[in-house]
């Protein structure tokens, strides 16, 4: 069967098609994209994890239109293999390390809580709660001054428009846009960490180092911009989503509101139930045997987190949101060696941002339909609506 990525009904609710698509076949040949894709849980795993199945990032063409697109991209860990993956990773990891993810704990409850404080009775959750929670809490982890953190949104939400399964040439040409401001932005400010280092991110990016290796200021820039899009664009489609989908279930609200051991948990499931992050895409550099097909060498095959994650091979009662569902092996901070690093970093912003939505708003409900955005490969909304007054 086929599926078209960008049907509107699609786009709204994927879950029944790619549920039909996990059922006709684990791994299947989609024409339109020329990729194949995996489905079933055990082969999107397998997808991720599969060593012969790897990220080696080709410049889009012509290369002096897409160069700025490119420069991000050839030089982060996500794009690479090892050795080159290894080695960035590990410089990386070892900013990334130093205590940086628990000290922000207790700003981020902070945060959460202020916010919901001066929000109305009637907000967006999306504009006034879950973004500006996010943008703050990575750009304390980076180091990104006060004053310019209302640029890193904006920046982000273009850039990650490139990676939907075809951009308009609009989309493009904003994207390209970003990628130039931010870079040099973030060289600007990696040049005054370095003259100046503080206790951020950004400063001990700057001076990491392992043996006589220390990042390139490509490399910084890239690596810098990675975390920010992962970190705040993921985190903020993560809550906006799963708040969307608790709401939706008002007894699953009400079993978390009478338990709040249960927000760990809570915080898995929505990510499993319905992730911001749908398709991963590798490239076979061998003949690489999947469950119920052969991806043959030079060709792509993509990770359908989302419909892995509601495969009722792995999942009881899959289509169920269940705030304490354990285990829950999903797949939305993928796995094997692209396991996303910032993976503890988003889930205490889920619990963060849960635990002060329970405190300081038990009446909240959608007051009208979240606004969906019409993307695939991202799953977001634009809006959602929401009252803290009792029904």
């Amino acid at each position: 069967m086929e599926l078209d990525f960008s049907d509107a009904d699609f786009l709204r609710d994927p879950y029944p098609a790619l549920g039909r698509l996990r059922e006709h076949a684990p791994v299947s040949w989609h024409a339109p994209t020329g990729r194949w894709l995996a489905a079933g849980h055990a082969a999107a795993n397998a997808v991720l994890r599969d060593r012969r199945l790897g990220r080696f990032w080709h410049d889009r063409e012509p290369a002096a239109v897409y160069e700025p697109f490119n420069l991000l991209h050839r030089n982060q860990m996500m794009e690479n293999e090892p050795p080159v993956h290894t080695r960035l990773r590990s410089l990386v990891a070892k900013a990334f390390a130093r205590g940086h993810v628990e000290r922000l704990r207790p700003a981020v409850d902070a945060e959460a809580a202020a916010l919901l404080a001066a929000a109305g009775p009637e907000f967006d959750l999306l504009a006034e709660f879950a973004e500006p929670l996010a943008v703050t809490v990575i750009a304390e982890l980076l180091g990104v001054p006060g004053p310019d953190r209302h640029r890193l949104r904006p920046w982000s939400a273009a850039l990650v428009r490139m990676y939907e399964v075809s951009p308009s040439a609009e989309a493009e040409a904003a994207a390209l846009t970003a990628c130039r401001e931010f870079a040099a932005y973030l060289g600007d400010l990696a040049a005054r960490r370095r003259a100046e280092p503080r206790d951020d991110l950004v400063s001990h990016l700057v001076a990491v180092r392992d043996g006589t290796d220390r990042l390139s200021g490509d490399e910084l820039v890239a690596s810098a911009i990675l975390l920010l899009n992962a970190g705040h664009e993921a985190s903020v489609n993560a809550l906006g989503g799963g708040v969307v989908a608790l709401l939706r279930h008002p007894g699953q609200l009400a079993r978390l509101r009478a338990d709040r051991t249960l927000i760990p948990t809570a915080g898995e499931e929505m990510i499993r139930f319905d992730p911001p992050l749908h398709m991963f895409v590798r490239t076979a550099a061998a003949d690489v045997p999947l469950p119920g097909a052969t991806v043959p060498a030079g060709a792509e095959v993509a990770a359908l987190l989302g419909a892995a994650n509601r495969d009722p091979a792995v999942f009881a009662e899959p289509d169920t949101f269940d705030v304490g569902r354990d285990p829950n092996p999903h797949l939305g901070f993928g796995a094997g060696l692209h396991f996303c690093l910032g993976a503890p970093l988003a889930r205490i912003e889920l619990q963060a941002g849960l635990a002060a939505l329970l405190d300081h708003a038990p009446g909240l409900a959608l007051t009208a339909e979240p606004v969906r955005r019409p993307t695939f490969v991202l799953r977001a909304y634009t809006a959602i609506p929401v009252t803290t007054r009792p029904a």
